[in-house]
């Protein structure tokens, strides 16, 4: 565990089945919800805030907005003059945001600083939102023959699997299901209204095939939404004995690798991991926490695609490499089971604003270990863990949080 701690004093997600360009909203409008409640959870005023991390993965390809690290300013005169930098990791960026972030705290530079996600993805017709997503593969380089980049990265992802270990597409189903079935239960959650059946199979019509065996409801949505946490450390805490946050970063883990996926396949060709340095980052989290997976309970995890959240299941180490079928068989992953897995309904039930996703996974971990997750609370949570890829997993952050004793 580290010497110097750092504290998620409190946050704020948005409603991720909102959609802001329909409201007449653009980075303004949706930087300046998500400050402005994320500092009131939190109980501070934007003066008393050191450091600003701003995560966003497409603004400048979406809403033709770059230079976002200075919209926290733009918006709120509180933050004029505050350090402020933008962290792009694709789907990772929230979290990479929040390792800045720690770093700075860490390094005694700051005592608290504010990390905001924003993404807006209903800026362009879905096939165009679809091309400007794929722009975070190794483009040029594989996937040309792909219509929809990422669900044809991840269908290859699942079919590394059923080469390696056999894989039973009814199990991705389950996933989808179980996801859809927590959201309904997050006021947050972008699919909370959908009719969804209980239990997707590949017979529903309104399932249709979008790549090899990934069907439509085996894939995240387009979201538009932000999410922000304020960081503080054990100096900042002294000085406000009063402040109660929602609980303690206790570990993390960074690994980055080559951006084509066929690189890490090869890579890992003799490896049990289809990707070890995926591995290598959780039980970073892990180490640094001072923690075992018989410690956690439970994880919010990058379900991009059904096969994502399917990885991080043998990963995160619940079963051996290549059994993840057993814990979604066995219930493990659902709430009540070993390790509830996404209750928040993750990003397929959840939903996806790219750069958002890493912080939010880290507001719900939080959540679920200060008890405050509402429905979806995971009975008893004094450690939760989250899993966030960036790309087809070229960038993975994991992160342990604590109770607050």
């Amino acid at each position: 565990m580290s010497s110097t701690g750092v504290w998620i004093l409190g946050g704020y997600q948005s409603d991720f089945a909102r959609n802001y360009d329909r409201e007449g909203l653009d980075f303004a409008g949706l930087t300046a919800e998500v400050v402005e409640a994320t500092l009131e959870a939190s109980g501070v005023d934007a003066a008393d805030i050191g450091v600003v991390h701003v995560a966003n993965a497409f603004g400048g390809l979406f809403a033709r907005q770059g230079h976002l690290g200075a919209m926290p300013a733009t918006v709120n005169d509180g933050l004029w003059g505050t350090p402020a930098v933008r962290h792009e990791a694709a789907c990772a960026s929230g979290s990479v945001a929040a390792l800045a972030a720690i770093a700075d705290l860490r390094s005694g530079a700051y005592t608290s600083a504010l990390v905001v996600g924003v993404e807006l993805e209903k800026t362009v017709p879905g096939d165009e939102a679809t091309s400007i997503l794929g722009s975070a593969a190794w483009t040029g380089h594989e996937g040309q023959q792909a219509k929809y980049m990422w669900p044809y990265m991840f269908e290859t992802v699942a079919a590394e699997y059923d080469r390696r270990y056999g894989l039973d597409e009814s199990h991705l189903h389950a996933i989808a299901s179980l996801n859809f079935a927590n959201a309904k239960t997050n006021p947050r959650a972008q699919t909370r209204t959908w009719a969804v059946p209980e239990r997707v199979s590949a017979d529903d019509t309104q399932n249709p095939v979008i790549e090899g065996r990934l069907r439509r409801l085996d894939c995240s949505q387009l979201t538009d939404g932000g999410a922000g946490v304020v960081l503080v450390s054990d100096d900042w805490l002294r000085d406000h004995p009063t402040a109660r946050p929602l609980g303690r970063i206790d570990g993390w883990g960074h690994r980055t690798v080559g951006l084509g996926l066929q690189q890490k396949l090869d890579h890992s060709a003799g490896d049990p991991y289809v990707f070890p340095h995926v591995r290598a980052a959780v039980l970073d989290a892990f180490g640094r926490a001072e923690v075992t997976l018989d410690d956690v309970d439970g994880f919010e995890v990058h379900d991009c695609f059904t096969p994502s959240e399917y990885l991080a299941i043998d990963h995160i180490g619940l079963t051996a490499p290549g059994e993840s079928w057993k814990a979604i068989e066995h219930g493990e992953i659902a709430l009540g089971g070993t390790l509830p897995i996404n209750p928040s309904g993750g990003l397929i039930g959840g939903g996806h604003p790219v750069g958002a996703s890493g912080v939010r996974m880290l507001l719900d971990a939080a959540r679920q270990v200060s008890d405050t997750a509402g429905d979806y609370q995971v009975d008893g949570a004094k450690t939760f863990g989250t899993l966030n890829f960036g790309g087809s997993t070229a960038t993975t952050v994991s992160f342990v949080v604590g109770r607050t004793p």
